[in-house]
């Protein structure tokens, strides 16, 4: 099958275009490319094969991809837990092709939504480690146990490869079914929706109170859409660095829309947004005291983007974190000056909302089958796996292409 192969030489008859400018110089040389590689295979006997209608680009695949972690400090823990090389790819909606003679309560023909964990079940080990008995799939223990290697998930190992491909085996419990009623470009939509869910559901906003949602990537606008459709009490401003980004923010119902840079600036405009009283050191940024912005959801987690949230941040409000980003040093004395909680959110499990504990991707189809959340305009671009090239570049540029959400459409 075709797939896309991250970690290892390019094919030999593969042929890119000439560079014409720094990107391109540096898109030329990554260890990525599009490969001839084994079909997907039934990994065990309740394992299935799928065929992917489209798989979305996380921020996360192009981050690696594209080279961001290459710079500050790279000991970075997660290495621990990937292997190379790898087919990557997590976000999808697929058709159901294969079954193996242990998998049930799938059937061929469906659409399946992945939840890409590589927990116990799907590594055969049983019984469960206590983070999978509590539905806590994104902390299980056995992300290194059993022979498919170690990765946490689906996209970032070698012995599971991922679903920038023309096909893609999961294990039958990672395979949750579409209802026919949702859109294919809804159901890839899936993952980021879960993973900004997870992090909102976890952390609640406090009624009536006031958010601040740092990013308007997939994590950003997924975040915007959940807080102003299932907490409408809450007033939510958001930080945009792409006039696309602002423009999707304000549709999902964003209150008010902050640039980026310069920084100086933002503090100043979220401090007179919210009430907050602004205090200036010596040198560097203001600090709020008090403040009024209860939770800061960062889609980014890079110094700057920290170090804002918590001189902004109300005394004893919570700074939540789904981005991923290299460590560099930031200002953090606020964080004990007003008494500020930190909390890292990982992906999504099995979540309590609304009176109903299921997996996080459940409660997003039911929420797009009962008309309550529409993601799809998010999705702005789509490209075929041969087209890798302009798809990174659109991701790389989007102040050019306008790109929210790119997916791959493997088998088009």
């Amino acid at each position: 099958m075709k797939a896309l192969l991250f970690g290892a030489p390019p094919a030999e008859d593969e042929v890119r275009p000439t560079p014409t400018d720094e990107l391109e110089v540096m898109l030329a040389g990554i260890p990525f490319g599009l490969h001839e590689i084994d079909d997907a295979r039934v990994v065990r006997p309740d394992w299935v094969v799928t065929r992917p209608i489209l798989s979305g680009i996380c921020g996360s695949d192009a981050k690696l991809v594209l080279g961001d972690f290459n710079t500050g400090d790279i000991d970075n823990p997660m290495a621990a837990f990937s292997s190379l090389p790898h087919v990557p790819g997590h976000e999808v909606v697929a058709e159901v092709v294969a079954l193996g003679p242990e998998a049930r309560g799938l059937e061929v023909g469906q659409r399946v939504v992945l939840n890409p964990w590589l927990t116990c079940g799907p590594r055969g080990i049983d019984p469960p480690c206590p983070a999978c008995q509590a539905g806590d799939l994104s902390l299980c223990w056995s992300f290194t146990e059993g022979d498919l290697g170690p990765g946490v998930h689906v996209g970032v190992i070698t012995g599971a490869p991922g679903a920038w491909a023309e096909q893609l085996a999961a294990h039958d419990s990672m395979l949750l079914p579409v209802p026919d009623g949702i859109s294919n470009e809804a159901a890839v939509l899936a993952d980021p929706f879960s993973v900004s869910f997870h992090a909102i559901v976890r952390h609640p906003p406090p009624p009536s109170g006031r958010v601040l949602v740092y990013g308007a990537g997939a994590l950003g606008l997924t975040s915007v859409a959940i807080l102003t459709t299932l907490y409408p009490g809450v007033e939510v401003g958001v930080v945009a660095r792409f006039e696309a980004q602002r423009a999707m923010a304000l549709r999902f119902g964003a209150a008010r829309v902050f640039s980026h840079e310069p920084r100086l600036g933002l503090v100043e405009e979220l401090a007179a947004w919210s009430g907050g009283v602004l205090h200036a050191p010596l040198d560097g940024l203001p600090v709020t005291h008090p403040g009024h912005i209860d939770v800061v959801y960062d889609s980014i987690a890079k110094a700057e983007t920290l170090e804002v949230g918590v001189r902004v941040l109300a005394e004893r409000g919570k700074l939540v974190y789904t981005g991923v980003a290299t460590p560099e040093r930031w200002e953090s004395t606020p964080v004990y000056f007003k008494e500020i909680t930190i909390a890292g959110s990982n992906a999504f499990g099995l979540e309590e909302f609304e009176g109903r504990r299921q997996h996080a991707i459940v409660h997003y189809l039911r929420l797009v089958e009962d008309g309550r959340l529409d993601l799809t305009p998010m999705l702005t671009h789509r490209f075929a796996l041969e087209q890798w090239w302009p798809a990174l570049k659109a991701l790389a540029r989007q102040d050019v292409s306008g790109a929210l959400k790119v997916a791959f459409a493997p088998n088009s």
